[in-house]
C-alpha cells in the first residue's frame, strides 16, 4: 500500500506521539509498503526545536526509508492556551500546501494523527481528490483534555468547536485509537455509524524486559542500592499535576533512605524545581531525557513507577509510559478516575498495577507507603502480572501487524486495487 501520515510530531523525537509513528512507519517499510510522512520539525518535549533543523522552513528528507517533508512550525518556548493554539494552527497552515502536493503520488491510504485537530480538513479533501480512504487516529483528543484542563469555558463557543468535531470526524472512512474507552467516546460524539478500529500504542517486548541491568543508574547518579526508588519518567506537563508527587516526597522526607527521581522535561520542569527548593527536598533529584538504548535500564532502575494526571484527563490521554513499565514488569501507582480505561486496566488484570484516586493526596501517599514497605532491597522482583500482559497485548509485532490487515480489509472493502 501507499500510505501518507500526517501529523505534527515525528522522529527523532524520543516520547510521546512522535517516537510512535517514528517506529510505525519504520516497521511499514520494512514490510514492503510505501510510505511518505508530512509532519513538523522535531521539538518535543522540550518545546525546542532540535539542532539540525528550523522552526520556519521546509526540508525534504529521507529517514530509514521513508521520505519525511518538515513544515515550518511557530513553537513556543512556554506553551499556554493562546500560543498552543497558534503553535497548532501554524503547522496546519503551513503543511496544507504540502498535502496537496500528494495528490500525484495517488496514496492508498491517509492517515492523520490527533493531536492537532487543525490538519483534518487537508487530510480529509487529499483523500477525496486521491479517492484514499482516511484514518483519524486519536491519540489525544485535544479539545476534550483542554476542556477537562479548564482551559476553556463549557458556553457556546465550546458547543461549537464540540459540533465541528463531530461533523468533521463524520467524513473519516475510520477512526482509530489506542484504548478501548477512547473508542467507546468517539461513538458517543458520532452522529452515524463508522468503522472504528482499536489501535493500542505499543512496546518492543524484547528490549524492554525485568532482566535489564538495574544498577546502571544507581552507580551513575550515585543512588545506593539500598535506597527505594520512586521514578516518574516523561513529560512534565500541566496535566500530570507532579505537585502531588511532591507532597508524597515532603511526607517521605525523614525516611533517607526512599528517593525520588525525576526523569524528562516539559512545561511544568522549572516550576517543580522551584518547589521542591522551596520544600527542602533532598530526597528529589531532576535528571534529563536519557538514551533510547538505556531505556530498559531505567525502567529496571526505578523500585516504583508513577503514572499521575490530573482528573479529567485520564482517560482522554492514556499515557503511553504505562506500556513500557508494564514490558519491564514495574510496579506502577496509578492516579486515575473510575471508569476510565486505566482504572480498567486495573480492575480487569489484579495485581497489574494499583489505582487511587487523581489529586487524592492522603490515598496517594497511603498507597506508596504501602507499596514501599512490601520492597526487600536485599531481593528485588519484578510484577510477572504486568510482564504477562505486555507479552500477551502489547508487542510491537502483534499491534502493528493487526492494524495492517485492518487497513487492508478497509481498502479492499469496495474493490480499491493496491501495491
Amino acid at each position: 500500500m501507499k500510505i501518507l501520515i500526517y501529523g505534527i510530531n515525528y522522529a527523532p523525537e524520543l516520547t510521546g506521539i512522535g517516537k510512535y509513528s517514528g517506529e510505525m512507519t519504520e516497521w511499514l517499510v520494512k514490510q514492503g509498503h510505501e510510505v511518505r510522512v508530512i509532519t513538523a520539525p522535531p521539538y518535543y518535549p522540550e518545546w525546542q526545536v532540535k539542532e539540525g533543523y528550523q522552526s520556519f522552513s521546509y526540508k525534504q528528507e529521507t529517514v530509514n526509508g521513508v521520505a519525511v517533508f518538515r513544515c515550518p512550525l511557530y513553537v513556543p518556548k512556554k506553551p499556554k492556551t493562546v500560543n498552543r493554539l497558534i503553535h497548532l494552527s501554524s503547522f496546519s497552515f503551513s503543511s496544507f500546501p504540502c498535502v496537496l502536493s500528494q495528490i500525484r503520488w495517488q496514496p492508498d491510504v491517509v492517515i492523520t494523527v490527533e493531536p492537532t485537530f487543525f490538519c483534518t480538513p487537508a487530510a480529509l479533501l487529499l483523500a477525496k481528490l486521491t479517492r484514499a480512504k482516511s484514518v483519524l487516529h486519536i491519540q489525544d483528543f485535544e479539545l476534550d483534555a483542554m476542556l477537562g484542563l479548564g482551559m476553556g469555558r463549557q458556553g457556546a463557543l465550546s458547543k461549537f468547536a464540540l459540533f465541528c468535531e463531530r461533523f468533521v470526524m463524520q467524513h473519516f472512512s475510520a477512526i482509530s485509537s489506542i484504548s478501548g474507552s477512547m473508542l467507546d467516546r468517539v461513538a458517543k460524539k458520532l452522529s452515524n455509524p463508522l468503522e472504528l478500529i482499536l489501535f493500542p500504542n505499543w512496546v518492543d517486548i524484547d528490549f524492554v524486559t525485568p532482566d535489564a541491568d538495574s544498577d546502571y543508574f544507581r552507580a551513575l547518579w550515585s543512588i545506593p542500592t539500598t535506597s527505594k526508588v520512586v521514578l516518574y519518567s516523561g513529560n512534565m506537563g500541566k496535566k500530570q499535576g507532579l505537585e502531588l508527587v511532591l507532597q508524597a516526597a515532603d511526607y517521605f522526607k525523614k525516611q533517607q533512605e526512599v528517593v525520588f527521581v525525576f526523569v524528562g522535561t516539559g512545561a511544568a520542569l522549572y516550576d517543580l524545581k522551584q518547589k521542591a527548593m522551596d520544600l527542602n527536598l533532598p530526597s528529589v533529584h531532576f535528571f534529563p531525557l536519557q538514551a533510547y538504548e538505556d531505556l530498559p535500564k531505567l525502567m529496571a532502575f526505578a523500585d516504583i513507577h508513577l503514572v499521575v494526571q490530573k482528573k479529567g484527563v485520564a482517560d482522554a490521554v492514556l499515557p503511553s509510559k504505562l506500556t513500557t513499565i508494564l514490558s519491564a514488569g514495574g510496579t506502577a501507582l496509578i492516579t486515575a478516575e473510575e471508569h476510565t480505561e486505566l482504572h480498567r486496566l486495573c480492575i480487569n488484570n489484579p495485581n497489574i498495577a494499583h489505582c487511587v484516586e487523581p489529586e487524592n493526596s492522603d490515598d496517594f501517599i497511603a498507597a506508596l507507603d504501602d507499596l514501599l514497605k512490601a520492597i526487600n532491597v536485599a531481593n528485588r522482583s519484578y510484577n510477572p502480572t504486568a510482564r504477562e500482559y505486555a507479552e500477551q497485548f502489547l508487542g510491537k509485532q502483534q499491534v502493528l501487524t493487526r492494524f495492517v490487515l485492518d487497513l487492508e480489509n478497509m481498502v479492499r472493502k469496495e474493490g480499491d486495487i493496491f501495491t
